[in-house]
């Protein structure tokens, strides 16, 4: 199969470029990661009005979604500018609720179409931790087949990434929702997450790709830049190979969500779940996460001890890229998925 995007999805893409270059993320990211909010939530309204989180909220609910190819190309971009924000949490919740349905999805789709709420959650089988839940309006926790609000953030844990805060949420709650249609709804919900940190962790792939080379032909030695040496070149030319090999794998895991979707039934509750669509998302997700971790690795060994420095925008994306191989689905797990499916 041979896969494009189209003309409006490029111009999408292209347009959230542009507002994130002018929004000055590196900034954006030492507010949030030093507890304030602000800049990080203004932006997050931007990428609200631009549509981003729409993509996941159906039409009832004041959104255009589902539209999976649409928001690869989104967090794609939002990667590539390490954007804050439980983004790939507000997506997945977007399609979680919008599963359950009932008077938490008319409660709080609206608010996640528009950009008014942030929202973090945490599912049974991809561990007990909820990013940025300290920043986000509601924390909703699924365990089996009972959907709650969490009543707090709970404590902070520690985390490689200081612009991911990892919180493990209180617990207690009363039930919102339960019943088979939140068990269906988690499930697809759990890929949804998967297949946005997939595309988070390309475009942060392709970021420190591009400041890596961007270093290395400036950058001399012997009189010559270093990236005019051989083992360089080769190196860079294998990281390359590994973004670009994650690219088909990330949009192919999209059209098979986008034909899921499709489905008669599918969004109302009574969906269980493509088996294919599940091997699809996981193979993008260990694919695009060692990617993006190899990236990474790349990108500090070429830049020398100055890569991790704080005064370096790039240690952001440095510190950024190993979360994200490892966020909704460790690369075992993944392969593990892709083998049973």
């Amino acid at each position: 199969m041979r896969f494009l995007l189209t003309d409006e999805q490029r111009e999408f893409g292209r347009s959230l470029d542009a507002l994130l270059t002018a929004a000055d993320t590196p900034a954006v990211l030492r507010a949030w990661a030093a507890g304030d909010h602000g800049p990080g939530r203004a932006l997050w309204g931007r990428l609200a009005d631009a549509g981003v989180f729409a993509l996941a909220v159906p039409e009832a609910y004041g959104g255009v979604g589902p539209l999976p190819v649409e928001a690869a190309v989104a967090c794609v971009e939002l990667g590539r500018h390490a954007v804050p924000g439980p983004v790939a949490e507000t997506l997945a919740a977007g399609v979680l609720l919008a599963g359950t349905g009932g008077p938490v999805a008319a409660e709080w789709l609206p608010g996640i179409a528009s950009g008014a709420a942030m929202v973090s959650l945490t599912l049974e089988g991809y561990g007990p931790y909820a990013p940025d839940a300290d920043a986000a309006d509601a924390v909703f926790t699924v365990t089996g087949d009972e959907l709650r609000l969490a009543p707090g953030p709970g404590e902070p844990s520690a985390s490689v990434d200081p612009a991911r805060r990892l919180f493990r949420p209180e617990p207690g709650g009363a039930p919102v929702a339960k019943g088979p249609a939140v068990r269906a709804a988690a499930r697809a919900a759990g890929d949804t997450a998967a297949f946005a940190t997939a595309a988070l962790a390309l475009g942060c792939g392709e970021e420190l790709l591009r400041a890596t080379v961007a270093h290395v032909k400036q950058r001399t030695q012997f009189g010559v830049p270093v990236g005019s040496f051989q083992a360089v070149k080769h190196r860079l030319a294998d990281t390359l190979l590994g973004l670009e090999f994650a690219r088909p794998l990330l949009y192919g895991a999209a059209v098979e969500l986008a034909s899921e979707v499709s489905r008669p039934g599918a969004g109302t509750g009574s969906a269980e779940g493509s088996p294919g669509a599940g091997a699809a998302v996981a193979a993008a997700k260990v694919t695009a996460g060692e990617a993006g971790y190899a990236a990474a690795r790349t990108a500090l060994q070429l830049h020398g001890a100055i890569g991790y420095t704080e005064e370096l925008d790039l240690a952001w994306w440095l510190r950024r890229a190993r979360p994200l191989r490892d966020a909704w689905g460790t690369p075992s797990a993944c392969r593990a998925r892709v083998l049973a499916g």
